[in-house]
């Protein structure tokens, strides 16, 4: 705040008492830090006509009420009235607003679609308990692109930007191990450098093999389960098969089918991937390799960070590469390029 401006901080989840212990354990001390404990959404907007603050935190939506409407804070009702009057305030002051609002266990915004219509942006704060990631992804964006992401680390002194995620997501990735394989994504426009683990192993005491995949889409897992029974003869159907992403990150593009495909393989095989070597690509039912998109700033990202050979679909090599690449139409070729022919 002190090079910024003014900032208006307005809580009504927490007591100031509380507010200045975190504040000092952070160590956030500002003369241009406005904190307020209210939950009237007219009292904070006459605040933000009074001062004109650069930025205005609202913590949360749903602790916010007008006198007005006769139903608790956090109903339909008083989010929209209070979203409204916050839009009113902004717009009128020329102040940025940022509302903190609370995620159903689907993990979408809570409260009324008019939340969502009325903003102009949406930023959901994602990570998990066991890892010390989190990420900031935008779905909404009415003056942007919306495949954007931040990325942070959570530490006691508060969240602080990660400059090189890639070499801390492999930073602890084990040598020479099978089942492991980096595959160069894409957060957005960010490269980031991510381990796929598999582990498969015999099914135990009968019953329905298990399936299980962290960080990554459960469907596009169980469709690439199916590719390798049915193209490659691998037998999955008596084998329990884990998928994990390693760092706690969330893989949805369907660029990562290839390192999923080559993580199994190479622990069905217990052969471990060459640790210099990387892999991308889209798995068609056929087990056609498909073009993924933004290669040039995947194959840029594993130069930088030591990496000599990356396996990609046929259609993205484009002979001017900054490392080695081999060209794969089909699995049968990927497999055989990344983990040796079958034994």
């Amino acid at each position: 705040a002190q090079s910024f401006g003014q900032v208006l901080y307005a809580t009504g989840e927490e007591s100031l008492t509380q507010l200045k212990l975190r504040a000092e354990r952070l160590g956030v001390f500002s003369d241009q830090l406005i904190v307020v404990s209210e939950s009237s959404t007219d009292a904070i907007c006459h605040l933000i006509m009074e001062r004109r603050p650069k930025l205005v935190i609202v913590d949360s939506i749903q602790t916010m009420f007008v006198d007005e409407v006769q139903s608790p804070p956090g109903s339909v009702g008083q989010v929209r009235e209070s979203t409204g009057r916050f839009l009113q305030a902004a717009k009128s002051t020329n102040t940025a607003v940022l509302l903190v609002g609370h995620v159903t266990k689907g993990g979408s915004l809570a409260g009324p679609k008019v939340l969502e219509h009325a903003v102009d942006f949406v930023l959901y704060f994602e990570g998990e308990s066991h890892t010390s990631f989190r990420i900031i992804r935008s779905v909404k964006n009415r003056f942007g692109s919306t495949h954007e992401v931040g990325i942070f680390e959570m530490t006691e002194t508060g969240l602080h930007p990660v400059s090189n995620p890639s070499q801390l997501l492999l930073s602890q990735r084990p040598a020479g191990s099978p089942g492991s394989v980096v595959v160069p994504c894409l957060e957005g426009t960010r490269p980031l450098l991510v381990e796929v683990q598999a582990l498969v192993a015999p099914a135990h005491f009968g019953g329905t093999p298990r399936r299980q995949a962290t960080g990554i889409d459960y469907q596009r897992f169980s469709i690439i389960l199916a590719v390798l029974e049915k193209r490659q003869g691998y037998a999955l159907y008596n084998q329990d098969v884990f998928v994990n992403a390693a760092g706690g990150l969330r893989l949805e593009e369907p660029a990562v089918d290839l390192g999923i495909a080559v993580a199994v393989a190479s622990s069905v095989q217990n052969r471990p991937v060459d640790p210099f070597c990387a892999v991308i690509g889209e798995i068609g039912l056929a087990g056609e390799i498909r073009a993924v998109r933004g290669i040039g700033q995947r194959l840029q990202e594993l130069a930088r960070l030591g990496f000599k050979k990356c396996v990609i679909p046929k259609p993205n090599v484009t002979g001017d590469e900054p490392l080695h690449v081999v060209g794969v139409s089909t699995i049968q070729e990927a497999l055989a390029e990344s983990i040796g022919s079958r034994r």
